[in-house]
């Protein structure tokens, strides 16, 4: 090294290193090797000073515009129109918030001038790092955060729950009470009211004491402060249709025609005579039908199961084809719904020979649990199918003749030895269930009035839960009102209205649309 070079690099490291070491470059970075008098030569404490009271003052800056904002009058006016008289979560509070246009321009100021400090603030935090980087000891920074809204949203609760005895703590929605500084551990803790509106069962808090509900939302009731859903009560006393037999056990019964599976029902028909031989030639019609306003006026009835013994002549060519109408709770035939056997899931007849030199076949259709409805009249509509090997033949051929009386066309006769339906009988209690519906108009107190309606709503539901297979389920209940109630059409639509219109104030409540069976 030259005596030039060596004395600019001994200038350099007088004027940078205060005398104190020598000036080292390397990397496009430069430092002081200090001298063993001046261990810390590095370190300009000096101006790190400076520039930490520069940020000392822009965190108090920061919290001046933040304690300005809380104590402006806007704020103010936002906290004196937060309702006091029941519980305000998150998103009740931002509602007020964003509602409040006054608030929202000074809130837009305080951002303003916040995010000016917190970038200046950035800006000296960053020098002081680069002074720092070789002193003994890192600074220790702290920077002021960014309040966003949902930080003035929680601000606005700890000022309605969490500040009693000029103490103010911070609010928990999640646990509904206060943190409160370390010397005052609970001081802060105020009154938390009950919650109202969505998601809440309750309509209103206590007047007396509003962490207590005071009144509840249709569909619920009070009980000691809270509320529940109100449960209907049983229906056991006006109708009891809780009665499931395994499949299995059912089937068991009915492939033997047990006879405490029989409902029994009276035959009628002036086509086919039990136990006669007929000839098959056009539709016969027969019903099995209970009459039970006459006779069982307090049963109704479940069918699960149907059979019929029939028999042919010997080299008979015709097989008999029945089609099933099932009315649930009486009326007209055109009251009843078609049985879909054999189509999609639906069971289908199953066919037992019983004696072979008559050709005698017991045919049982097995309905279930699944598959179980009500029913007041079974009509049984029976057709003849002409067999034919014939693979080109693809549609049904029936037999009917053109003339009735024309025997030379006769291809075989046919016998109906018995007829039965299987299933069981309900306790039902017609007089009951209208005093209930008198309720709905004549109430003895508005308690007994929604008892009323929530024990109609669940019987209907559980009735109409039976509907019979189809593209539409059918208003089930309206037929028993219609026909087992003997009630007016008229009531039963203003009956089936007042239902829907109670059920559509329920929580959680859907209506299904509902065929209507019964007129």
């Amino acid at each position: 090294m030259s005596f030039q070079n060596s004395s600019g690099t001994a200038a350099l490291s007088y004027v940078a290193c205060n005398s104190e070491g020598e000036l080292l470059c390397r990397n496009n970075d430069c430092w002081c090797r200090c001298s063993a008098k001046f261990p810390d030569c590095n370190c300009p404490f000096a101006d790190i000073k400076v520039i930490e009271e520069n940020l000392h003052k822009s965190k108090e800056s920061w919290t001046n515009f933040n304690t300005e904002f809380m104590e402006s009058d806007e704020f103010k006016a936002f906290m004196k129109k937060l309702p006091t008289d029941h519980f305000l979560n998150t998103s009740s509070v931002f509602k007020f918030w964003a509602a409040d246009a006054a608030l929202q321009r000074r809130y837009i100021q305080l951002e303003s001038s916040t995010n000016l400090i917190l970038g200046k603030a950035q800006k000296i935090v960053r020098k002081l790092f680069s002074l720092s980087k070789r002193c003994p000891k890192l600074p220790r920074i702290s920077l002021p955060r960014e309040r966003t809204p949902g930080f003035w949203l929680n601000r606005a609760q700890s000022l309605l729950y969490c500040n009693e005895h000029g103490v103010l703590g911070t609010f928990s929605e999640e646990v509904q009470s206060c943190t409160c500084t370390a010397e005052h551990s609970s001081a802060c803790q105020g009154t938390v009211p009950c919650e109202v509106g969505e998601g809440s069962s309750c309509l209103s808090c206590a007047p007396d004491n509003i962490t207590r509900c005071g009144s509840c939302h249709l569909g619920n009731i009070l009980h000691l402060g809270s509320c529940r859903p109100n449960i209907a009560n049983s229906l056991d006393h006006y109708l009891n249709i809780d009665f499931d037999m395994p499949d299995a056990e059912f089937k068991y019964l009915l492939q033997r025609l047990d006879s405490r599976m029989e409902v029994h029902a009276i035959y009628i028909s002036n086509d086919v005579r039990l136990g006669s031989w007929f000839n098959p030639a056009w539709r016969k019609r027969m019903l099995l039908t209970l009459k039970s306003n006459k006779n069982k006026s307090n049963l109704i009835h479940m069918l699960m199961g149907i059979s019929f013994q029939i028999c042919s002549t010997k080299n008979s060519t015709l097989e008999p084809v029945p089609a099933i109408y099932v009315n649930p709770f009486g009326g007209s035939h055109s009251e009843s719904w078609f049985m879909p056997v054999n189509q999609q899931d639906f069971p289908d007849w199953e066919r037992t020979k019983v004696d072979a030199s008559l050709q005698c076949y017991n045919w049982t259709l097995m309905l279930g649990t699944k598959w179980k409805s009500f029913f007041e009249t079974v009509h049984i509509y029976l057709r003849s199918r002409i067999l034919t090997d014939d693979p080109t033949v693809n549609e049904t051929l029936f037999y009917e003749p053109l003339d009735l009386d024309d025997h030379t066309s006769n291809l075989g006769y046919m016998k109906i030895n018995n007829l039965k339906v299987f299933g069981y009988s309900m306790h039902f209690d017609p007089e009951g269930i209208k005093d209930l519906i008198l309720q709905l108009d004549y109430p003895y107190t508005q308690g007994t009035q929604d008892a009323a309606f929530h024990m109609l709503l669940e019987m209907r539901d559980r009735i109409n839960r039976l509907s019979p297979p189809g593209l539409q389920a059918l208003d089930l209940f309206s037929c028993l009102l219609r026909h087992r109630l003997k009630l007016s059409t008229s009531e039963v639509v203003r009956i089936r209205d007042s239902l829907q219109i109670f059920n559509s104030k329920l929580p959680n409540s859907s209506e299904a649309e509902l065929g209507q069976l019964c007129s």
